[in-house]
């Protein structure tokens, strides 16, 4: 459940899957027992971030002050009590207590810096996060305890950076594509409006495809960033590795005679079934063959074929095509990323590769003179 502030409620504990505070404040919303109770969990703001440094700051001096005060009384009794006896008190305790009071001081002071400077360094690190500075890194120094907390406040703000800069990337990838089909309609239908064109289906179908080409690539969008963030529903099935290769070879056969390219599929024989959404690896190698039929000139030749290696199976379609050109070949998986030539908008292998991992797989491309092979691994 989500109250009016956007807090989740966890029954079982807290959101990162650590033990419930039970008994304590904020029991149930994933508050621990030492956060103050008229504070929202976790903090907002800058401001927040800076009031909870202030008081961890006066809460270990505190600490530290009481530890002191210990450890000097403790040294009284050793020193005045146990070693010198009563006749002894005076004489004895006053050099015993001072040398015990000087390294247990100096003690204090070290192992308190060295436990709290990098404490404060991601909290000031916190804050310019918090303020949309997403380049804030700490240096991981300290005990391991905390050097884990920086090492993995720095893998947070990197992921949070690197989430930023796609969001951004998106936006003015998708606002580039959109302008192109809207102008077309735009300016078909004014036409219309105007007179200059008559409404007839020679003048409509341009803009009901266009309408159509918008469509799709919402529809990839809204794929792709549901596979990226592990929100896509898979159907799994026992699937066999050929059954696959003779789909995607059976559904563009006629595509493959008409430009006069041989389309063959090749399986080993034996082959483990494969747990996965047929339909969405269906599509996957729908996509790799349809790219290497668009590349293969007449006379060539495209291969879907699937194979045990280590670590599973892989599923392959190769071609006999030009090839992709060596400085895209590194960014093929990307979003938009398309040769001059192409047709699409650019998120079919993007897409690809989203549905491979999602089914705990991995994908490349290698790309030559002699043509290009797109492959992926999954797990048996």
């Amino acid at each position: 459940m989500t109250d009016d502030r956007g807090r989740h409620d966890h029954p079982h504990g807290p959101p990162w899957g650590g033990p419930p505070w039970r008994g304590g404040p904020g029991w149930g919303s994933g508050k621990p027992p030492w956060w103050p109770e008229d504070e929202d969990w976790p903090p907002r703001g800058p401001e927040a971030w800076r009031g909870m440094r202030r008081r961890f700051r006066r809460k270990l001096v505190i600490g530290l002050a009481i530890l002191l005060v210990a450890i000097v009384g403790l040294s009284w009794f050793l020193g005045a009590v146990v070693f010198g006896g009563e006749e002894h008190r005076g004489p004895f305790f006053f050099p015993f207590g001072l040398v015990v009071a000087g390294v247990v001081v100096f003690l204090v002071v070290r192992a308190g810096r060295r436990f709290a400077s990098p404490v404060v360094d991601v909290m000031e690190a916190a804050d310019r996060v918090a303020a949309g500075d997403y380049d804030a890194r700490v240096p991981e120094r300290g005990p391991r305890e905390v050097r884990r907390l920086g090492r993995s406040f720095n893998q947070m703000a990197e992921r949070l950076g690197t989430d930023e800069l796609r969001r951004r990337q998106l936006l003015a990838d998708v606002a580039h594509e959109l302008r192109t089909p809207l102008s077309v309609i735009q300016a078909n239908l004014e036409a219309l409006l105007d007179g200059l064109y008559p409404i007839d289906e020679t003048h409509l179908r341009p803009v009901l495809e266009e309408t159509r080409t918008m469509s799709r690539l919402l529809t990839d969008l809204q794929t792709l960033s549901t596979a990226e963030a592990g929100a896509l529903a898979l159907h799994r099935e026992p699937t066999a590795p050929r059954d696959l290769v003779d789909a995607a070879v059976a559904s563009f056969s006629t595509q493959a005679s008409d430009a006069s390219v041989r389309l063959v599929g090749r399986a080993d024989d034996d082959l483990p079934e494969l747990d996965v959404d047929r339909v969405r690896i269906g599509e996957v190698l729908a996509n790799f063959v349809a790219n290497a039929l668009r590349h293969t000139p007449a006379g060539g030749e495209v291969t879907a074929a699937a194979g045990l290696v280590d670590g599973g199976i892989e599923l392959s379609v190769a071609d006999t095509g030009t090839g992709i050109d060596p400085e895209r070949l590194p960014n093929v998986f990307d979003r938009f990323s398309r040769a001059p030539d192409s047709p699409g908008a650019g998120l079919g292998l993007a897409i690809a590769r989203s549905l491979v991992e999602a089914h705990g797989g991995t994908i490349r491309a290698d790309s030559g003179p002699g043509g290009t092979t797109i492959a992926f691994v999954l797990p048996r």
